[in-house]
């Protein structure tokens, strides 16, 4: 499926924001609601991962598409309907320029064409989706295929800003990309601070850390240097927190009042944790979130506590 083929179903961010949300009545608050997250579908790894050859055994996703799908009818049966479902990147497995790249790419379009219309698919990037050190290349085919690296909007008075990690990983090779997302950050961390947003949220693909500032430097986070300057700047701006994927397993921690949210993966574990999907309601006065199994999830829907607070 060519992007032009997939529509607006799969490119919404143009432009450094989010056709799904373009209204100005989205700056406003209406009352609480609440969003999905998964992560690492990444279609090719659970075969990869069993056979010990990450580099090279991707050649088989069946087990991937099916807890995807899953995952998509969980996701249109909730009621309430989310506002939205955001995937936190690697996508698929093949790294840019590898073999069955195109297949995984076309295989999980079709699965994810099937989410409800009325939730719109918000589309992270991860290291598999540009390469472990991204090029202006590996970045325009993402572009192109699912549509911008980063970009921010707007839901009910909360402003959400998706950020592209792999700059903040390594960007040896497109330095210049690196710095436009710099600079665009500043003014959107500028916009939070001054519009008194009701909350702002970032997304991002590798973790700032996983249990704490301090942690050693990790393949799994990001190093102590860029995580701490990044955190400060975001917690400067009240960001209240950031959500992302990589690990393959639940983590998280705190720093200042920003709350670090690593969920599991919909597709390979890599620890004890279920496939599974987080849902995260926001309320005028918190960020509340549950990681469910897929199981879970399609099986009884939003606990009922959860579904209370979206009535306050």
């Amino acid at each position: 499926m060519s992007a032009a083929e997939a529509g607006d179903v799969f490119h919404r961010a143009r432009g450094r924001t989010l056709d799904a949300f373009s209204s100005e009545k989205e700056r406003e608050w209406k009352g609480p609601f609440y969003f999905i997250q998964g992560a690492d579908p990444q279609f090719g790894l659970m075969k990869a991962w069993s056979t010990g050859d990450c580099d090279n055994g991707g050649d088989e996703w069946g087990q991937e598409i099916l807890l995807t799908e899953q995952a998509v009818e969980a996701i249109n049966k909730l009621n309430p309907k989310p506002k939205f479902f955001v995937l936190c990147g690697d996508l698929i497995h093949a790294m840019p320029g590898t073999p069955w790249r195109k297949e995984q790419t076309k295989d999980l379009q079709r699965v994810l064409k099937a989410v409800d219309r009325d939730i719109p698919l918000v589309l992270v990037s991860g290291n598999h989706d540009l390469g472990n050190v991204p090029t202006a290349a590996t970045v325009e085919e993402f572009c192109q295929t699912w549509g911008d690296d980063y970009f921010s909007f707007w839901v009910g008075g909360v402003l959400f800003l998706v950020l592209n990690s792999q700059f903040l990983y390594d960007a040896s090779r497109c330095p210049d990309l690196k710095q436009a997302q710099d600079h665009w950050l500043d003014q959107q961390l500028s916009i939070a601070e001054q519009q008194q947003c009701q909350h702002a949220i970032v997304f991002q693909h590798i973790p700032l850390f996983l249990q704490s500032i301090d942690e050693d430097d990790d393949y799994f986070n990001l190093t102590k240097a860029v995580r701490k300057q990044l955190a400060d700047k975001l917690t400067r701006a009240g960001i209240r927190a950031v959500f992302s994927g990589h690990y393959h397993r639940n983590a998280g921690g705190s720093y200042q009042d920003l709350d670090m949210v690593v969920s599991s993966a919909i597709g390979c574990q890599l620890g004890k944790d279920t496939h599974g999907l987080r849902v995260v309601v926001i309320t005028a006065e918190k960020i509340v979130h549950r990681y469910y199994s897929l199981d879970e999830l399609s099986k009884r829907g939003l606990d009922e506590d959860l579904k209370q607070l979206l009535k306050e």
